[in-house]
């Protein structure tokens, strides 16, 4: 994520709370004693944004966790199954290493692909092409397990449908993301809690720069790394991009 979000939310905040702060102003001019025992109101608020803010930030921290540990999944699945070919007759093995090492460069190109919104189409194109290389890679394995014994087709099969399985997995999980609703009810409730916090301020006659600022700038911090785990290929200083490094040294061991 670029510096534009962060800018974009901390000038929203500080609009807000100053919006607040207006109605507030014009409120106590007219009713001085109009704008007390709100306090129960607003911790209500504040209540509600610390409990959707602490829901979305764990399911993200945990989806995370889930997408860097499928990676790892996937890397040892693919090196398993590409080493149980040893145990096929010699003569299917080289198309199907070849097909392996076609396979790994596909499901990263995937991968680097996420991040850009523009290359979507190219990005679905590579999926599609991941799932014929599965599709072949499973047929000329079945092929070569029936010219061997059971005890083959046995440790082949099991390791390439584990390949298969957790390439699936893998896409669900990068596509797995909280409603819509749910990042609905944290903007207003964001929205209400900014406008209720400059609106609590205005019974000061100069505004408090140094509180305005701490909560526009640690409110803004708490949603962007919250994006930013939801969404660690896309962009910011959270990223699982490292991870595609197993990918590449299982690739490399295949050469």
């Amino acid at each position: 994520m670029t510096l534009w979000f962060p800018t974009i939310l901390i000038a929203a905040i500080l609009l807000l709370m100053e919006t607040g702060r207006w109605f507030g102003v014009r409120r106590r001019r007219r009713n001085p004693e109009g704008s007390t025992g709100c306090g129960g109101v607003e911790a209500a608020v504040f209540g509600l944004m610390g409990l959707l803010i602490a829901f979305t930030f764990y399911g993200a921290e945990s989806r995370f966790e889930t997408r860097r540990g499928m990676i790892v999944e996937e890397a040892n699945a693919i090196g398993a199954a590409y080493h149980r070919i040893d145990l096929l007759p010699s003569n299917t093995q080289p198309q199907l290493r070849e097909e392996f090492r076609k396979y790994i460069h596909s499901r990263l190109a995937i991968y680097q692909k996420i991040p850009d919104w523009e290359a979507v189409d190219a990005m679905n194109a590579e999926i599609r092409q991941s799932t014929a290389l599965q599709k072949e890679i499973w047929r000329q394995a079945i092929d070569a397990t029936r010219l061997g014994d059971s005890t083959v087709q046995a440790l082949v099969v099991p390791a390439i449908d584990r390949m298969v399985d957790i390439a699936t997995i893998q896409t669900v999980a990068f596509q797995s993301h909280p409603p819509a609703a749910v990042w609905g009810m944290l903007a207003l409730t964001l929205l209400a809690s900014c406008v209720l916090a400059g609106y609590s301020m205005s019974g000061a006659g100069v505004r408090n720069w140094i509180h305005i600022l701490s909560f526009a700038l640690l409110f803004s911090a708490v949603v962007y790394v919250n994006v930013d785990f939801e969404y660690p290929r896309m962009w910011g200083f959270i990223r699982i991009n490292d991870m595609d490094k197993l990918l590449v040294q299982t690739l490399e061991n295949m050469k």
